[in-house]
């Protein structure tokens, strides 16, 4: 028995959302902490999983309360590590009127990306049922190094390997770098979550069926979540296609850890019902939940700290039924 359900490695970082303006007029800054990983890793503790975070954040402000934060979720930060000469990352995110979102990164270094292959506590990923990573922690050489050398530990041990691009197109060189490293992950991950615009600038294809159909030709993932935002959601698993509606709210405000909430959820159901034997009925039952819960997110600023409870997602169920 392996004492993690999920350990995930990346970036841990503060996400300035605007947040109303000052009596002079400018636009007022909410510090809210993020990074995708611990937004996933947020989401599943509560529902009630044991999950862990690997990764680097400064030894400054801003560094301190991302380790506080996560300690006060429940998330293991015992290979958190604090870094004496990179500072912590910061994003900032502009919200457009329709929710979505742009992103300006102040990472040049910053401490995410210092992480080595030689900080990664190798027990810590032999011991999790599910490993979960994205492509910000494989835009520079060490961290990559670091990232890619955690993967291979984790599928020795047998763990589910689940991967999220997330492509953020400021961090990277050039969009031909970004694709290198995806492919990469798409080639090792057994759970893939993939929004709508990814799918389309990986594959080329518009339709998303399509592109999932061309992503599959090349790659062997046993399941692929596909997130549309306003749309919903789809699951292709085998030869089966499940789709579920999206829970559209006009209390939403922002998108920000939307998807990573509806990622995580999906896990959770992994956990719950395995990768062998998934049906149309637990496929449709993990969309749905976890479209009612990325869709609770949206009605809050930032993420990590305001995940649903499981029964709340539950009693929203209920309202909508």
């Amino acid at each position: 028995m392996k004492s993690y359900d999920v350990v995930a490695l990346g970036e841990l970082l503060i996400d300035f959302t605007e947040n109303g303006v000052s009596g002079q007029g400018n636009p007022i800054y909410e510090a809210n902490p993020g990074g995708a990983p611990c937004n996933v890793l947020a989401m599943l503790n509560k529902a009630g999983r044991k999950t862990a975070f690997i990764g680097k954040v400064g030894q400054d402000i801003f560094g301190n309360r991302l380790k506080a934060t996560l300690d006060g979720v429940g998330i293991d930060t015992s290979n958190l590590i604090i870094d004496e000469e990179a500072r912590t990352t910061l994003a900032f995110v502009e919200t457009f009127p329709d929710g979505d979102r742009d992103f300006s990164f102040y990472r040049n270094p910053g401490a995410d990306m210092m992480l080595r292959k030689e900080d990664v506590h190798e027990n810590l990923i032999r011991d999790t049922k599910i490993f979960h990573f994205g492509t910000l922690s494989m835009t520079h050489d060490g961290v990559r190094e670091a990232t890619k050398y955690a993967i291979g530990l984790a599928k020795e041990s047998g763990a589910v390997i689940s991967f999220d691009p997330n492509l953020r197109p400021p961090l990277w060189k050039t969009l031909d770098d970004a694709k290198v490293q995806v492919s990469y992950g798409l080639s090792k991950c057994d759970v893939l979550k993939i929004s709508d615009n990814e799918i389309q600038w990986f594959t080329g294809e518009e339709d998303y069926d399509a592109g999932i159909a061309k992503l599959r030709s090349e790659y062997d993932i046993p399941l692929i979540l596909l997130s549309m935002g306003r749309d919903g959601s789809r699951a292709y698993y085998k030869d089966l296609r499940v789709e579920a509606k999206p829970f559209l709210q006009e209390s939403t405000i922002e998108t920000t850890g939307a998807g990573d909430t509806f990622g995580a959820c999906c896990l959770h159901f992994v956990l719950k019902y395995g990768l062998d034997a998934l049906d149309v009925e637990k496929l449709s039952e993990m969309l749905t939940f976890a479209n009612a819960a990325a869709s609770i997110v949206t009605t809050r600023k930032g993420a990590l700290r305001v995940m649903p409870e499981v029964e709340e997602v539950e009693a929203f169920l209920e309202s909508r039924a």
